[in-house]
């Protein structure tokens, strides 16, 4: 079906199409009862005003790029960026702005789609997310000269603005109360080692490791799937030296590394403490429920859209926002050490 057009109301309402675009954009030109007939028919031949023309005319587009470069099979079973994503377009519809979003396989796919958009004036600011370590798409978007907001990593990117949390203080954290617990060999499985936060937890470990002197943690990295989540926690059970204790990078893995703890035969929490990050309802539902670092993901969102709102009425600022850190929730899925319970029976 062919898309009406401004001709098509001026037919229908018997008047120029000078009128009807006096009308539709609000100018005086055309009596009250002119101007109620064209915009009833606008709306009984559903009109709506096109993109291209109104960029041409310097109009804003109303809507906020999101491009993922993740597997969408991941992206379509994990609860952070189902939260991530409601408390985004939560804030962003509250001031009549949409959420455009894409899902792509690579970096470079991602970079082009920013630049498709900009140059078409679909969208009127990005928001990023998945910082990587030397990350392209900030030098990308720099260039394009759109307002962007980063959402994950620490400030300093340049003239773009941030929305973050400290996770390298949530990941000291969990570490020093499973060491407090007796565990010396914990381990970590992370997401994609080219994540920024990725590095920072894991080098988190090795800081607390060191200080700690836990010599026998590790991380372990995935696709943050709950197939290589089950898989790193399978390797890490089967070896010689395996570990007390293991810290995932998000509920959905924790989860799948409890199924296969389970059916190992490995006792949580008795011989195995877990402990995930983020906390969603993954975390609270199974059994043993998830000890869990977590946060408020939906207000995460919000806070994100809100920086971006910030930013779209003032470009020329850079707004770097540092979020609660991730708090640790104790449950069901951590406990002492077998010799840590030994010796405070003999206390």
């Amino acid at each position: 079906m062919q898309r009406p057009t401004i001709a098509d109301i001026a037919r229908q309402a018997g008047v120029s199409k000078g009128a009807v675009s006096f009308a539709l954009n609000g100018r005086p030109g055309v009596s009250a009862t002119t101007r109620a007939r064209i915009l009833r028919v606008a709306e009984e031949i559903n009109w709506r005003p096109h993109s291209a023309a109104r960029a041409l005319g310097g109009a804003r587009a109303g809507a906020v790029g999101l491009v993922i470069a993740r597997p969408a099979r991941t992206l379509g079973v994990e609860p952070f960026f189902a939260r991530l994503l409601s408390g985004l377009q939560a804030e962003l519809s509250s001031q009549s702005i949409a959420l455009h979003l894409m899902i792509v396989e690579d970096t470079q796919a991602e970079i082009d789609t920013y630049q498709r958009w900009v140059s078409e004036r679909r969208v009127d600011g990005l928001v990023l997310i998945d910082l990587k370590v030397r990350d392209p798409r900030i030098a990308a978007v720099e260039q394009l000269g759109i307002p962007t907001v980063v959402v994950g990593g620490p400030g300093r990117h340049g003239r773009v603005s941030s929305v973050w949390a400290d996770d390298r203080a949530a990941m000291l954290s969990a570490v020093e109360y499973l060491a407090v617990l007796g565990h010396t060999r914990i381990a970590h499985v992370s997401g994609l080692p080219e994540f920024q936060h990725t590095q920072r937890r894991a080098r988190a470990l090795r800081d607390a490791a060191s200080r700690l002197s836990l010599p026998r943690a590790r991380s372990l990295h995935t696709d943050f799937s709950d197939a290589e989540g089950a898989a790193a926690t399978r390797k890490l059970l089967a070896g010689a030296d395996r570990p007390t204790a293991i810290i995932y990078d998000s509920d959905l893995m924790a989860v799948a590394g409890l199924g296969v703890a389970l059916e190992m035969g490995v006792g949580v929490p008795d011989e195995l403490s877990l402990i995930s990050f983020d906390d969603s309802v993954l975390a609270q539902l199974t059994h043993p429920s998830l000890t869990a670092l977590s946060r408020d993901t939906y207000r995460f969102g919000v806070q994100a859209a809100q920086a971006m709102v910030a930013v779209l009425a003032d470009p020329t600022a850079t707004k770097n926002h540092k979020t609660e850190t991730p708090r640790l929730i104790t449950r069901e899925s951590t406990a002492p050490t077998r010799g840590n319970r030994l010796s405070d029976k003999s206390v």
